[in-house]
């Protein structure tokens, strides 16, 4: 391995320059690491193993630092549990759950979990493989929006790494841009998910680590049953998840907009989302994805896809593309949007042929205008004499007048009646 001794960042053998700083690399071997006396891990050795490096993110449970693996001579993360969380044991039992669960999963698109250690300071640490990239919160921020093509590619790759977790009856429950993590290739991201912390196990004797009723999940992403913490929430509330992130990848806009939690949730619990194509007119969002978002944010989970793959395949199509998620993780962005380029326009085709021809109103129109200038509407168009219209005959029936006269006499004889006697 080698290290840049300016920003002390780790890479490959074959490395020779920082591309951050331009810096020539030195050897790594353990001992060349920082210090930071604001943060005694870095350039300690924890684990007997593991020499940390520099610090890669901080968060509300622990921090996460590049460490070097003496023993397999690789670069890995460690997210480590600041010592107020270390100290709760339902945090630590989830802290290790994430593990247990992660190693289990297929790895093609899911952050490989390497292991679970008791720090040298009394804390705990995941140790993960290492990933150069950046979180898709970061590119959203910045961009704003993402190229369909490279949406799709994205949707397709998570749908892949969840299919093995869904199976297993697990559910991620905080499926955000935060927890995306695109690693760049010249062929396109590589997707990564991350932090299956906060996982909901349906598969039997599952440990609950989770009271009744508790909310989990980031808000703006969070499925209606998720946010009333029902107890029958599965794999269809991350497909509700995954259709609020690619509403904002390709708009710029969350589907529920909310300046509070609150707001927020109950958003998601009493309103419909704008259709996609009018909340990405300016980015020319097709009419064709809008049933798509709609059966996927659907407050009932029995009207939404199945899986997130049949999510990803319904996105694609949408875009004109042929095959499936499972092609389309595999082909390149470029190659992508070449195809959505010559597809959209046959799918477009295609929807507004379905829509059918407007109906021509032409006829119905002169005949409800010969009927209200009294004009002639007789034969197999002729009304019924009796055919009541907003409660009101079309005209006076001849037995009217007598039956009001009859009425008139009955109630004057009533009147006597009760006079006289």
């Amino acid at each position: 391995m080698k290290v840049c001794p300016e920003c002390h960042r780790l890479f490959g053998a074959d490395s020779g320059f920082c591309p951050i700083d331009g810096q020539k690399l030195d050897v790594a071997d353990g001992t060349n690491a920082p210090t930071d006396p604001e943060d005694k891990r870095i350039g300690a050795k924890q684990c007997n193993r593991y020499v940390i490096y520099r610090t890669v993110a901080d968060g509300g449970m622990g921090r996460v630092y590049q460490a070097l693996d003496t023993v397999a001579n690789r670069s890995v993360a460690m997210k480590i549990l600041h010592p107020e969380v270390a100290m709760d044991g339902i945090a630590v039992e989830r802290f290790k759950r994430e593990f247990e669960i992660s190693s289990g999963l297929p790895h093609d698109h899911i952050v490989d979990v390497l292991g679970f250690e008791k720090t040298d300071d009394d804390s705990f640490a995941l140790v993960m493989e290492y990933l150069e990239g950046e979180e898709l919160r970061l590119l959203l921020k910045r961009d704003k929006t993402m190229r369909p093509e490279r949406l799709i590619r994205m949707l397709s790759q998570t749908a892949v790494g969840l299919t093995g977790a869904h199976e297993m009856k697990v559910v991620h429950r905080d499926l955000k841009p935060d927890n995306i993590f695109l690693c760049h290739t010249q062929e396109g991201d590589i997707t990564k998910i991350l932090d299956f912390g906060s996982v909901r196990d349906n598969s039997e004797n599952a440990k609950k680590l989770t009271v009744m009723g508790t909310t989990i999940g980031s808000p703006y992403y969070m499925a209606p049953e998720q946010a009333q913490g029902l107890a029958s929430l599965d794999h269809r509330a991350d497909v509700w998840s995954a259709a609020a992130i690619a509403y904002e990848c390709l708009t710029g806009k969350v589907p529920f907009p909310g300046s509070t939690g609150p707001a927020i949730l109950l958003a998601i619990l009493t309103h419909d989302p704008a259709p996609i194509s009018e909340a990405g007119a300016a980015q020319g969002i097709p009419v064709t994805l809008d049933i798509v978002m709609e059966r996927a944010l659907a407050k009932d989970p029995a009207i939404r896809q199945r899986s997130i793959g049949e999510l990803a395949n319904e996105v694609g199509r949408a875009y004109g593309l042929e095959g499936d998620h499972r092609l389309w993780a595999t082909v390149s962005e470029q190659q992508l949007g070449a195809l959505i380029a010559t597809g959209l326009p046959k799918a477009l085709e295609a929807h507004t042929a379905a829509q059918g021809a407007p109906m021509n109103l032409s006829n119905m129109d002169a005949a409800f205008q010969a009927g209200s200038q009294g004009g002639p509407m007789g034969g197999a168009h002729a009304l019924p004499d009796d055919l009541v219209v907003m409660g009101l005959p079309p005209e006076r029936p001849k037995w009217l007048l007598p039956a009001i006269g009859g009425g008139a006499l009955l109630v004057v004889a009533l009147i006597l009646f009760l006079v006289l006697h």
